[in-house]
């Protein structure tokens, strides 16, 4: 079990503490509800685990292949809902590699993206439509 410590500061504002490393991050509610957006908000969080999980998961499968994701890029726009509950209805990601559509190692990082724990973890009423732009490296 790993224990993250979340300290309201007042304000819709909070401050986050990793218990193994003792890193430390502040949330803050988005300006459009309430906030002021000086932080990422928690929702945010979801979108940033996501992009960072898999980007984590490709990585290992890469370095047991010998291959260089350097360069690769994730993009998560997340899309909250317009009625109540507020709620995250949408996680478009693109994934910019910097590999070739040909590469024969292709299919075995689209699965290891897939099998990340935040990706498997994401409630089945959120859409996570992917977007792959595979291409040589300059």
């Amino acid at each position: 079990m790993i224990e993250i410590k979340v300290n309201y500061e007042g304000g819709l504002h909070c401050s986050n503490t990793h218990g193994p490393s003792g890193s430390i991050f502040s949330t803050d509610a988005p300006i459009d509800n309430n906030g002021r957006g000086e932080s990422f908000s928690p929702t945010d969080l979801i979108a940033t685990a996501l992009g960072s999980c898999m980007a984590t998961i490709m990585g290992m499968a890469a370095e047991r292949k010998n291959l260089c994701l350097e360069g690769m890029v994730i993009k998560v726009g997340k899309h909250m809902s317009e009625n109540q509950p507020r709620r995250i209805v949408i996680l478009d990601v693109v994934v910019d590699m910097p590999l070739s559509s040909e590469h024969p190692d292709r299919k075995i990082l689209e699965s290891a993206a897939l099998s990340c724990p935040v990706y498997q973890s994401i409630h089945a009423d959120i859409k996570v439509p992917i977007k792959w732009n595979w291409q040589a490296p300059l």
